[in-house]
């Protein structure tokens, strides 16, 4: 059996009771990233071989000598191409950033390195991580790890198809509209958004008004994700509205009974968002689980309007991205290097005025409201965690869903966008897949905070239905 089976915490205690050695965990997955990842690219800015290799031999020294750096000592890890990496190019997937190489970590990136990380490469993303379809012009498109004609989602396609393909133990990403959930959803893996200032983003010029986005892990299982989130969980100095909450009891036992838990769910909020055919069927499916759980399960809506929660997001998504590339647009060579739907976000944001910015400040602390209305009643809600299966990856997005127009690149995947303005955990668990064998997912969402507990439920699924382990990518069959 190849170390590249295990999921990294079998791997962790593997390397640790000294089972394998990190020479040799490094060289089988170089071979699993040779066979596979020329046929989906989602692994980008690979280092050299002979220095991997040459870092997981130091590693195996130190645990000669009795030393571990920590729950990652001698793993490979690949950065998602948003997050800073000393030393190794950056690119954010535009020409404009291309030939980028930091000076410093992010601050997620220096904590898996403190872990014992080995860093050997970035895993692909959609420019400036804009859209759920992983594509740029720096390196091309990545495919999808059940169908690489197909799409990866996004942002972090690349991180989620390499964690599928076993070309990574673990994964880190990023997620403002669903990019850690999106994508796990479309490879059969879990991702978690952490509630807001649980992991500490950036550093960053601003610290303050920026709360859409966080980094948070992605794992072949939730004791997997549970572990990465311990490590980039935390508060730091330079991020003032991150969490000082103790990160270690992201590293406790797991199982929970939930017997009489209630679960509140959300659907399509009442026909308001289009579903391609299948998805509610597999999502509502998945409702029997919990079910078989112990758990009370009943539909629910909130009490706010769905389209103005759109237009609320689409104020804030202007705004945050002309504040991040409006200098950019400004230069008209560099504007020309910016991909339409870049243009596009910046153009909204020009157009707006302050009274606009703060009444969408408003309508988003009224949504958090409407939500924590839902949470006196029910413990966790549940909602898809995409509207659409893997489409083709020549296609940008997804032009239309169940019939319906969409009138932005991003529309297809509105579904994410409630936890993210409200800052709640939400974690995408794999419930199945198509008659074409494509997969999706369902989120469950938690309470501010709840992030724990989050993992407590999708650990408590995964024991019950095993997806990732029954049911992996076709091509890995013949490995190992």
């Amino acid at each position: 059996m190849s170390c590249v089976d295990w999921d990294a915490t079998e791997l962790s205690r593997a390397i640790h009771a000294r089972q394998v050695s990190c020479e040799d965990v490094m060289r089988d997955y170089l071979a699993q990233i040779q066979r596979f990842n020329p046929g989906v690219n989602a692994l980008v800015s690979l280092r050299e071989a002979d220095e991997v290799l040459a870092e997981a031999r130091a590693c195996d020294r130190e645990l000669d000598q009795g030393k571990s750096r920590g729950w990652m000592h001698g793993m490979p890890q690949a950065i998602k191409d948003l997050a800073a990496t000393q030393g190794l190019r950056t690119t954010l997937g535009s020409p404009l950033f291309a030939e980028q190489v930091p000076t410093e970590d992010a601050i997620s990136v220096a904590r898996v390195r403190a872990s014992g990380a080995i860093i050997i490469g970035k895993t692909n993303v959609p420019e400036f991580g804009l859209g759920s379809q992983t594509y740029n012009t720096v390196f091309g498109t990545t495919g999808n790890a059940y169908d690489p004609r197909l799409a990866a989602g996004g942002s972090s396609g690349g991180a989620a198809v390499a964690l599928a393909l076993r070309m990574l133990p673990v994964a880190d990403g990023s997620d403002m509209m669903g990019s850690l959930r999106n994508p796990a959803a479309f490879n059969n893996v879990f991702g978690l958004r952490p509630s807001q200032g649980r992991v500490p983003h950036g550093p960053m010029p601003e610290v303050f008004v920026q709360q859409l986005g966080t980094e948070g892990p992605m794992g072949r299982s939730v004791a997997d994700v549970a572990q990465l989130l311990r490590i980039q969980a935390g508060y730091d100095p330079r991020v003032p509205l991150s969490s000082r909450d103790d990160p270690t009891v992201f590293g406790e036992p797991l199982p929970r009974d939930f017997r009489g838990a209630r679960l509140g769910w959300l659907g399509d909020y009442n026909g308001y968002l289009p579903m391609e055919h299948g998805v509610m069927n597999l999502c509502e499916s998945a409702l029997d689980d919990f079910v078989t759980l112990g758990c009370d399960v009943e539909p629910c809506q909130p009490d706010f309007s769905m389209a103005r929660l759109w237009r609320c997001w689409l104020v804030h998504r202007h705004w945050l991205v002309h504040g991040n590339l409006g200098a950019a647009y400004a230069n008209p060579q560099k504007r020309a290097l910016l991909k339409p739907e870049a243009q596009w976000e910046v153009e909204g944001g020009l157009g707006l005025s302050a009274q606009q910015v703060y009444q969408a400040s408003v309508d988003r602390s009224q949504w958090y409201r409407a939500l924590a209305k839902l949470f006196e009643r029910y413990d966790f809600l549940l909602l898809p965690t995409a509207q659409v299966f893997p489409f083709d990856a020549q296609q940008a997005w997804p032009r239309t869903v169940a019939g319906r127009d969409m009138d932005t690149y991003h529309r297809w995947m509105e579904v994410v966008i409630g936890p993210t303005l409200a800052g709640l955990p939400s974690m995408s668990i794999p419930v199945g897949f198509n008659s074409q064998g494509l997969p999706t997912g369902l989120q469950i969402i938690g309470p501010a905070q709840a992030d724990r507990a989050v993992l407590q439920l999708a650990y408590a699924h995964e024991q019950l239905t095993q997806w990732v382990r029954r049911c992996p990518p076709a091509c890995l069959g013949s490995t190992g």
